[in-house]
C-alpha cells in the first residue's frame, strides 16, 4: 500500500515537468554579453546616425515656420536661386542715392526760398517734380506762393496755383489767401477780387479775416475807399469781425486821405468793440496824423483819450509828440516830454535827437 502511494505521488509530479531555469551560470556570462553586443550592434549604429541629423526647429508662439536652408537644398530644382549679395548691395546703394538726391534737391529748394531767389526756386522745384519720389505738398506750394508774391511775380503765382490743381492737390483757404496777397502786392486788385469770388463758391475755401484784411489794405493803399466799405459790409454779413491790425490800416488810410470823419467812425467802433480794441499802434497812428497836420489840440485830446482808455505810450509815441511840438516851435512842451521820458526811463533814440535838431535848426 505504501509502495503504491509513493508510485502515484511520483507519477503526479512527473506529469507536470519542472520549468527549466533561465539563470545562466556565471561561467557562461561573458559568452552571453558577446552575443547580446553582437545582436544590438546594428541598432546602435542606426541610433548614432539619427543623433547626427540636424535638430528640428521648435517654433515659438507667433513665429512663422519659414523654410530653412537645409530644406531649400532638397527642393533646389523647384526653387529659384537666392539673390546674390552683390545685387542686394546695388539695390541698397540705389535706394541710399535716391534718398541723398531727395535731400539735396529739397535743401536746394529751401535755400532758394530763404534767399528769395524765386527763379532758382522754380527751377529746383521743376527738378523735384520730375523725381519718382515726389509728392505734392501744401506747405511747399504755400512757401512758393508767398515768395512769388513778395517778389512781385503774380503771374507766376497764378500759374503755379493752376499747376497745383492739375496735380490733384486740394486747395485750401490759406493757399487762396496767399494767391490773393500775391495779386494785391502788385496792385492787381480786380484779379484779387476775382479770386475772392472763387473762394466764396468753394465750401471748404471760404475767405476769413486774413483774406479780407489783405484786400482792405490793398484798397486803402490804392485809395479805393468805396471797396473798403463794401468789404466791411460783406464781413458783417458773414459775421467776420475785423481785427485791430486791419482797423489800424484803415485808420491810417483815411487819415492820409484827409477823411477824418470816416476815421473817427472807425475809431469809435474800435472803442466800442470787444474784439478789435485800439492799442498803442492805434494811438500812434491818430496822434501822428494830427501832429503832422499841425493840429496840436486834437493831438493832445486824443492822446488823453487813449491814456484814459488804458493804453500806455511807448518811445515812438513820445517821439511823435516831440516832433509835432518842434514843428510848432513849442519848445517848453517839447522839453517837458523829454523830461517825462527821462523820469520813466524811456531811452532817447536817434529819432528823438533828430526831432530836437530839426526843431532848433530853424532858429539860426
Amino acid at each position: 500500500m505504501a509502495a503504491a502511494f509513493q508510485l502515484s505521488l511520483s507519477s503526479s509530479f512527473l506529469a507536470s515537468p519542472l520549468p527549466t531555469s533561465t539563470v545562466i551560470p556565471t561561467a557562461n556570462r561573458p559568452l552571453r554579453r558577446l552575443l547580446i553586443s553582437s545582436a544590438i550592434a546594428p541598432s546602435s549604429s542606426s541610433s548614432s546616425s539619427t543623433l547626427n541629423l540636424p535638430k528640428k526647429k521648435h517654433w515659438k508662439v507667433g513665429e512663422y515656420p519659414g523654410v530653412s536652408e537645409t530644406s531649400i537644398t532638397q527642393f533646389s530644382s523647384n526653387n529659384k536661386k537666392r539673390t546674390p549679395i552683390k545685387n542686394i548691395k546695388k539695390k541698397l546703394d540705389k535706394k541710399n542715392n535716391a534718398k541723398a538726391w531727395a535731400n539735396t534737391v529739397t535743401e536746394a529748394l529751401s535755400d532758394a526760398i530763404d534767399k528769395k531767389q524765386w527763379l532758382r526756386a522754380l527751377q529746383v522745384f521743376e527738378m523735384l517734380k520730375a523725381q519718382p519720389f515726389y509728392q505734392p505738398k501744401e506747405g511747399t506750394y504755400m512757401k512758393l506762393l508767398v515768395l512769388l508774391g513778395r517778389s512781385g511775380q503774380p503771374g507766376q503765382a497764378c500759374q503755379l496755383f493752376d499747376e497745383m490743381l492739375e496735380e490733384g492737390l486740394e486747395p485750401t483757404a490759406e493757399l487762396y489767401t496767399a494767391l490773393v496777397a500775391a495779386c494785391c502786392r502788385s496792385n492787381l486788385i480786380d484779379k484779387a477780387f476775382t479770386i475772392l469770388e472763387q473762394m466764396k463758391s468753394l465750401p471748404l475755401c471760404q475767405p476769413d479775416v486774413y483774406t479780407y484784411s489783405i484786400l482792405i489794405k490793398a484798397c486803402v493803399d490804392a485809395c479805393r475807399f468805396e471797396l473798403v466799405e463794401s468789404l466791411y459790409e460783406e464781413m458783417a454779413e458773414r459775421l467776420i469781425i475785423p481785427n485791430t491790425v486791419t482797423q489800424n490800416i484803415v485808420l491810417s488810410g483815411y487819415g492820409k486821405a484827409g477823411k477824418y470823419e470816416d476815421m473817427e467812425k472807425v475809431l469809435s467802433r474800435m472803442l466800442e468793440s470787444t474784439t478789435s480794441k485800439p492799442d498803442v499802434w492805434t494811438m500812434n497812428t491818430i496822434i501822428s496824423l494830427f501832429g503832422n497836420e499841425g493840429q496840436i489840440e486834437m493831438m493832445e485830446r486824443w492822446y488823453e483819450k487813449f491814456r484814459n482808455y488804458g493804453i500806455e505810450p511807448e518811445t515812438r509815441t513820445f517821439n511823435i509828440l516831440i516832433g509835432a511840438y518842434g514843428k510848432k516851435r513849442m519848445y517848453d512842451k517839447m522839453s517837458s516830454v523829454m523830461e517825462y521820458m527821462r523820469r520813466l526811463s524811456f531811452p532817447w533814440t536817434t529819432s528823438t535827437y533828430n526831432n530836437v535838431i530839426e526843431a532848433f535848426s530853424g532858429c539860426w
